[in-house]
């Protein structure tokens, strides 16, 4: 089987093609794109924040947690992926679950609240 347009080019030339993709708006190509190209480059957490950022934005919500635990495991002071779980984890109504995400997001961003 051929490559496709989503997979040709370099890796730099299909995150750039990603990064239209999710620009404008059409999440499901930049996410096609994306997984493949986190196959290639998993340490590196850009693609793998941007391929969740798709999910979500598409509603592929079980995605989206996924590769935001995988980001969070591996670095867990990064921020915006507790943020984005804590997010997705309200949009699966499992608020429970979401609320240690985002007290921990917002004590990494400096969010703390005024008395």
């Amino acid at each position: 089987m051929g490559t496709t347009y989503y997979d040709q080019g370099t890796p730099a030339d299909r995150w750039e093609r990603a990064q239209r993709f999710f620009d404008a708006q059409d999440y499901a190509s930049a996410a096609r794109v994306l997984s493949k190209l986190v196959e290639e480059v998993p340490e590196q957490t850009g693609p793998r924040l941007l391929l969740a950022r798709a999910y979500y934005h598409s509603a592929q919500l079980s995605r989206a947690e996924a590769e935001l635990r995988t980001i969070v495991e591996r670095d867990p002071v990064e921020h915006y992926a507790r943020l984005m779980l804590g997010r997705t984890l309200q949009r699966q109504a499992r608020h429970a679950e979401a609320e240690p995400h985002l007290r921990i997001a917002s004590a990494l961003a400096g969010d703390f609240p005024q008395e």
